[in-house]
């Protein structure tokens, strides 16, 4: 399962996107504002595997050093990718 989440970290959205992965042991994409999510410390507790999409990133002026080391970066192309190779998708929050 993926969780889509594009909503900042202090909406309830956002926190209700991660609750749901976590819930699910749903992996998450961070995508629009959602990527602060992937600074540091943010996602405190969080076992499955995090992606960040790299251009709404460095739209928000968030570069390498900011974000988490276990964040993996996508470009929108692998996004398509990794939704249609999941067995499931549920966003945006």
């Amino acid at each position: 399962m993926l969780v889509l989440v594009k909503s900042a970290p202090d909406t309830t959205d956002g926190k209700r996107g991660i609750k749901l992965a976590r819930d699910m042991a749903a992996d998450l994409v961070f995508l629009q504002n959602g990527v602060y999510f992937a600074q540091n410390d943010m996602l405190e507790g969080f076992c499955g595997t995090a992606y960040v999409l790299e251009e709404d990133c460095r739209l928000r002026g968030l570069g390498g050093g900011d974000l988490e080391r276990d964040i993996k970066r996508l470009a929108y192309e692998d996004l398509i990718d990794l939704m249609s190779n999941n067995e499931g998708v549920v966003g945006m929050f």
